[in-house]
Parts: structure tokens; sequence; C-alpha cells
């Protein structure tokens, strides 16, 4: 860990636990090291969580969020910190995703990179045949969905893996014909689209509390 001597003194209690070995660096090395314009002052050298597909569906999920060329890093971070907030019990970042460990991506997801399993996968493909050998249904989220979000929110309390494609284009059509249904969200005000990070609230939202109705029940 590389640390300025204002930062020292400003985490003290903080770096008082770390079990690393901790380097007092100028202010100017941490602004070289560090993305950000004005940094705070600590800079880690971390090895990246491996995390695989196989072993999140060996825990059988409930609710399994898949993104699939999702490149904008404050858009994938987003997507992460939603799905650790609605109780998802990982996300899989398929195709030409960014790397969730991308210094942007790390700070949209506010922390819940650490709180979540994130995968990394080429194939959506791959990652959606996966879920629904465990039993996940597949539900791709699209603008020209054939049925809406409010018709299949009574079989939302099964376990789901939903999928969301990225910011120009969202989900091809080839991706999306693999999902068990292509599902859109009715926008009456009548906006053209969603970006991915909204629509994806709106639908975890609505899983996640059919998921605890039923548990509930």
């Amino acid at each position: 860990m590389f640390v300025t001597a204002q930062a020292a003194s400003r985490f003290e209690q903080l770096l008082a636990g770390v079990a690393v070995p901790v380097h007092i660096v100028t202010e100017r090395a941490a602004k070289a090291l560090s993305e950000t314009v004005t940094p705070v002052g600590l800079v880690a050298v971390c090895e990246p969580v491996s995390v695989a597909l196989e072993d999140i569906l060996a825990a059988r999920p409930r609710l399994l969020v898949v993104g699939v060329a999702i490149g904008e890093p404050g858009n994938a971070g987003t997507l992460i910190r939603l799905s650790h907030a609605m109780g998802a019990a990982a996300v899989v970042l398929s195709g030409q995703s960014v790397d969730p460990y991308n210094g942007k991506c790390l700070r949209a997801s506010a922390g819940s990179v650490f709180a979540i399993p994130v995968a990394v996968t080429p194939s959506a493909a791959q990652a959606v045949a996966a879920a629904s050998a465990c039993g996940l249904q597949s539900l791709a989220a699209a603008v020209d969905g054939e049925v809406t979000l409010d018709d299949v929110e009574p079989q939302l309390s099964a376990p789901t893996a939903w999928m969301f494609g990225g910011e120009a284009h969202g989900l091809s059509a080839e991706v999306a014909a693999l999902a068990d249904r292509r599902v859109r969200i009715p926008m009456p005000g009548g906006a053209e689209s969603l970006n991915v990070a909204a629509a994806a609230a709106i639908c975890l939202y609505l899983c996640a509390r059919a998921q605890r109705k039923s548990a509930d029940d």
C-alpha cells in the first residue's frame, strides 16, 4: 500500500490494521499512481478476485444478473450495485463487457463489487445455457420484447436470470433469442428507451419483491 503523509495521519486507525507493507509516498507520486484527479492519498496493489460461473450456479441462486456487452464502466458498476442492493446472488459480465475492476466501475459500484460475486465470461450464450440447466428461467430486457414486465410479474417469484444489454444497442437479436422470454418495460410517457441501469433497477426491484413475498408465504 502506498500512502501520502497526510493520508497516513487521516487514516491512522485504518492503516493500523493493514497486514501488508505500507510505504509513504509524495503527493505527486500518489497522483501519478491514482486514476482520479484529486486522489485521497491511499493506493493499494491487490489481487483481483476470481469467481467461476460454475461455483455461482452450484449455490443454486434464485436471482442472477447477466450483463451483456456492458462497455460503459459507470453503468457496469451501477448494475453491480443494484444487483447487490436487490439481493441477487451474483452478477455475470459477458461478451465485450468492461473489466469489473476498472477504476470507474469500482467507484460506481460503491463497494458492492467486493460484496457480491462477479464472474466474467466471454459468452452470453454459455451463461444463459448454464443458468437454464440449473433451473433458472431466463428473461431478456428488450425494448421490443413480446411481453411486458406486467405480463411476467406473476412468474418473477421463480428462480430467474435477468439479461441486460449494453448502452448503445441493448441486447442483440441473437442474444435476446436465447432467453425464455423477451420482456419490455411499459413506458406510458413515450420515451424511446431507458439506459441499462434504469431498466435493471425496475426489473430487479420487481423480481426481488416477488421472491421476498414468495419466501414469506
